[in-house]
């Protein structure tokens, strides 16, 4: 039987994200605090010697060895995912400017730029209104009735 190279990568990917958020528990910190304090505890048994210290050295790298790539996968798909909704967001807004959508593949410079339009822009909201005025619970009861009409409007149209 050949396994696909999509089970393997779904595989990888669920075995990935199953040990990260274990190494980000309390339970692991306290294990590994706990591994820490317990070789320091039987240096005087080993009369503090290299093979003693070798082993936590040895230990620690290959474990922050293999982790950086585990991390790194996990957080590549997490950054994918969270692109994928705000291309979402920005695609779905019909005031919205679709050259957000695929930002990621402009140059700083470019960036730089609408970020400077961006900050004109929330500099001309604050002379508007304050704060608490610009978003407020009447504000957003309003968003969602429109939305409400908006989509029975689209509704009956199908």
């Amino acid at each position: 039987m050949k396994i696909s190279k999509k089970t393997k990568t779904n595989y990888f990917e669920k075995i990935a994200t199953r040990i990260s958020k274990m190494t980000g528990s309390t339970s692991a910190f306290i294990l590994a605090s706990s591994l820490v304090i317990i070789w320091a505890i039987t240096g005087p048994f080993f009369n503090f010697s290299e093979t003693w210290q070798l082993i936590i050295n040895t230990g620690t790298t290959i474990i922050t060895f293999l982790m950086v790539f585990l991390i790194q996968k996990v957080q590549n798909k997490d950054s994918l995912a969270i692109q994928l909704k705000l291309n979402e967001l920005v695609a779905s807004h019909e005031f919205a400017s679709n050259r957000l959508i695929d930002i990621e593949s402009m140059t700083e410079e470019e960036m730089d730029i609408i970020q400077k339009y961006y900050h004109k822009l929330s500099q001309l909201s604050q002379k508007d209104q304050s704060l608490q005025t610009s978003h407020s619970i009447d504000e957003a009861q309003n968003v969602h009735k429109s939305k409400k009409v908006r989509k029975m409007k689209n509704s009956k149209k199908k």
